[in-house]
Formats: C-alpha cells, sequence, structure tokens
C-alpha cells in the first residue's frame, strides 16, 4: 500500500512522528520497528520478520488480527452513515444497537452506557459523571476519588491524576485537585512476611483509613483495575476486593471498576467484575470492545446512578465529538458477535486459561523468576537477583528492557513493566500457540540470563 523502503519509512517517521510514551531522542538514534501486517496472533515488520504478539497490541485485540467480519461492518457503516454526532436529541441504530449489546453482557445492575474514544477519555468522563451524581444527590463536597499508587487509569490530564504514577505526574502538574491515594495489592513486592491473604486485607483497610482521614463526607469513589495492567499485572490476593466491596458499601461511596484490559474476556469473564464477584457502580471499558480494530471505550453505568442522573434531570456537561461515532459502533458489534458467538470467552475460561496457566507456574524453575502470576490471558514473571528473598535488580528496568529486546530479536512480542515481563494475548490463541509462546519465552529468558552473568 506505501510504496516506500524500510529505511525510508524510518527516515519519515523521524522527520515526522511523536510517538507516545516515547524518549524521542533516543528512537532516533535507534529507529523503529515498522510493522506492516497481523493475522491471528502474528505479527509482520517491514524486513519480512514475524512476531507472536503476546501483547495483543496494547492489551486490547481479543479476536486477533484479521477478522473479515469486523472489516465487513465497517466497510458497510463507512458507506451507509460514516458519521454523525449524538448531541442535540440525536442517535442512530449501531450506537443504539451497541448500547443494547454492552449492557447485555455486562453484570445484571448495569444497563446504561456512555461512550467515549479511548479509555483514557472513558476515565475522564468518570471524574465527571462520580461529581455531576453526588451534586445531583445535593453532596456537591462529595467529590473526593480515591485511587491507588502505582495505578495506570490513562494518559489525559484527568485520567493520568486518576493513576498513581509518579513519573506521569511529574510532567505537567499533576495530579488535579481531589484525587488521593492508597497502597496497590502488589504481595510480591510489599507483602514482606505476611501471607497474600493477610497482605491482601491489610491494603485493603487502607481505603477505611483513607476516608475517615479526608471525611466520610467528602469522599465520593474508590477506583481501581480488577487486575493492575500497565502497573505491572498486579493479580490481587483473593481476600482484597471483598474487602475493598464491603468497605464501599458501608460508607456509601461509589465503586469504579476501570475494565479497560480486563473487560471482555481477559480474565476468562466477561469483565475482571464478574471474576473477583464485585459489584461497581460506574465500570470504565475500551480496548477489547473492538479489539481495536477502532477508537472506542465507554463508561457502563448502574441503574442507581443513572436514575439520579435521569430523574433529578440538568444537563450534563461533558461530551465527545466521537462518542458513539457509528463506524466504531459498528466494529464494536462485530467484534463483541465473534466473541459471544465463537465462544471465545468461555474457550478461555475453561480451556486455554487453565493451559496455559500450568505451563506458566512451571517458570519459576528459571533462575530469573521470582513469580509467575496469571488469570486467564493475562501474566506477569518478575524477574529478580535472588528468588529466596525476593530482591530485585539494583538498577530496575534494566534487566527487563534488555529482555524485552531480545524478546524482539526472538520473534516475540512481550512487554517490560520495570522486570516484570508481562503477557495479554489474543483470547483466540490455540493450546499450539500456547506452546510456541512458552517456548519462545524460556529461550528468551535464558538468552536474558546468559547476558547478564
Amino acid at each position: 500500500m506505501y510504496n516506500y523502503t524500510t529505511d525510508q519509512l524510518q527516515d519519515l517517521d523521524s522527520k515526522h512522528y511523536l510517538h507516545p510514551f516515547t524518549d524521542h531522542k533516543k528512537l532516533a538514534d535507534e529507529r523503529s520497528r515498522i510493522i506492516t501486517r497481523a493475522d491471528g496472533i502474528y505479527l509482520w515488520d517491514s524486513d519480512g520478520n514475524r512476531y507472536l504478539d503476546a501483547m495483543a497490541g496494547l492489551w486490547c485485540v481479543n479476536v486477533g488480527y484479521g477478522r473479515e467480519e469486523i472489516a465487513e461492518a465497517v466497510n458497510q457503516q463507512i458507506r451507509e452513515l460514516p458519521y454523525y454526532n449524538s448531541f442535540f436529541k440525536t442517535a442512530h441504530p449501531p450506537a443504539i444497537e451497541l448500547s443494547r449489546l454492552v449492557c447485555s453482557l455486562a453484570p445484571a445492575h448495569l444497563n446504561r452506557v456512555f461512550f467515549t474514544g479511548s479509555g483514557s477519555e472513558a476515565n475522564d468522563t468518570v471524574v465527571r459523571m462520580v461529581r455531576f451524581y453526588w451534586s445531583l444527590k445535593g453532596l456537591p463536597d462529595k467529590k473526593l476519588i480515591i485511587s491507588r499508587h502505582n495505578a495506570y487509569h490513562g494518559s489525559t490530564v484527568a485520567a493520568a491524576s486518576l493513576g498513581g504514577m509518579q513519573t506521569m505526574h511529574a510532567q505537567g502538574g499533576l495530579p488535579i485537585p481531589d484525587i488521593d491515594y492508597i497502597g496497590q495489592p502488589y504481595w510480591y513486592q510489599d507483602g514482606g512476611d505476611l501471607f497474600p491473604e493477610e497482605f491482601g486485607e491489610k491494603v485493603a483497610d487502607e481505603l477505611e483509613q483513607k476516608i475517615l482521614e479526608l471525611g466520610v463526607d467528602n469522599v465520593a469513589a474508590f477506583i481501581g483495575e480488577p487486575i493492575q495492567g500497565a502497573g505491572g499485572v498486579i493479580i490481587p490476593p483473593s481476600t482484597y476486593w471483598p474487602r475493598i466491596q464491603s468497605i464501599c458499601d458501608k460508607y456509601q461511596i461509589l465503586l469504579v471498576a476501570d475494565e479497560v484490559i480486563c473487560g471482555f474476556g481477559r480474565t476468562g469473564k466477561w469483565f475482571g467484575s464478574d471474576y473477583y464477584e464485585i459489584k461497581p457502580d460506574l465500570m470504565s471499558i475500551a480496548k477489547g470492545l473492538s479489539s481495536g480494530y477502532v477508537p472506542i471505550g465507554g463508561v457502563l453505568v448502574s441503574d442507581e446512578v443513572a436514575s439520579v442522573l435521569i430523574e433529578e434531570g440538568g444537563e450534563f456537561n461533558h461530551g465527545f465529538t466521537y462518542s458513539g461515532h457509528p463506524v466504531a459502533a459498528a466494529a464494536a458489534i462485530a467484534n463483541l458477535n465473534i466473541l459471544r458467538d465463537e465462544g471465545l470467552v468461555d474457550r478461555v475460561d475453561t480451556e486455554t486459561a487453565p493451559y496455559i496457566a500450568e505451563k506458566w507456574q512451571q517458570l519459576t524453575s528459571h533462575a530469573l523468576v521470582g513469580e509467575a502470576r496469571i488469570v486467564g490471558l493475562i501474566g506477569a514473571l518478575e524477574l529478580v537477583k535472588d528468588k529466596t528473598t525476593r530482591q530485585f535488580f539494583d538498577d530496575r528496568g534494566a534487566v527487563g528492557t534488555l529482555c524485552r529486546d531480545i524478546c524482539f530479536d526472538s520473534g516475540l512480542v512481550m512487554r517490560a513493566i520495570e522486570d516484570t515481563m508481562v503477557i495479554s494475548p489474543p483470547l483466540c490463541i490455540t493450546r499450539e500457540e500456547i506452546d510456541e509462546l512458552i517456548n519462545l519465552v524460556i529461550r528468551c529468558l535464558d538468552q536474558t540470563a546468559k547476558q547478564i552473568q
């Protein structure tokens, strides 16, 4: 389609394209990898090298690449109605049908959805909607939102503020006011001598302490990913979410589940909230909603919250030009139909998740691996200096970056978050492809260990 050589593409990229989350000086020296096509769980670059994409793009290509059903749905919609907005008492069939479909798959108490263009926009919407809700209830001072240290909820000003990543806050004068943080349920790093279940309760209890510190009448909501993705695939102990739910219920604050990564089958259930049996008041969605084929996100809203928004009246002064975009909605409908009709979520739950979990746990025998954790098709390997003491490497992140680069050179896409190697493969991955993935991981771990010696 584009009649350029790899060198020409890299030159043009360096001259014109500013990449997200990138040190552009380093990139100019190292030059970009140019991905040109994809199919199933595989990618190819402009030099013909093939990669097993164990990250499903960026946690999102749940149905895999190259699905003609989605391409056809987009083609048909773009010819019939390429765009119209949802402002001024207007709607169109794709947005209406997607609303119905998403709500039919969500937990039973979530029956309204507000569409956005991304997960970051979804979490911006959460901030606005939470505060609007309490204002309508006559409690305008109830606007503080509690999040977690090292949480990631997007990169817009409000979403980055909801996140608890200090490196992001250091740029741009973040966070915005009225957001506070508690600890994360990262047992391997922070659990010390406590059993995981004890640690889960301890760190969850920080929420109650923070509510009391800030004042119950001031706290509006708590937000958390069921499993922290970009934080390092932090899988909470089994005691964590039940305690969080009970604290939110006790103090009547809204529980927000950020399902941007966990949603649409990643855990082997339709949503991470299903997996952990929690009942969020708001649920942020994106990524797997369209498998990344077309940008779209949203916020699922509980019946109780929606009833206040509707019955109390007053304009919600918030929205986007592309809210409920008809082409994005058509892509999402086709994607969700594939997930449902082909039983991909159930297949993860009963077949591929148990299969990969057994093999993933066996990786703890590797000299570099301190912990191997996985739920559904989202997993992590902690690369450590000393397994017996859970001691991390001194130059945190250097070994992970080395391993990530070795993975690329070996035909495997695996992400490094400091020295935690993470995977999130397409839900369509087969047992044979899981075997290939595990063999590649072992090879890359061996090469990493050899180089750091």
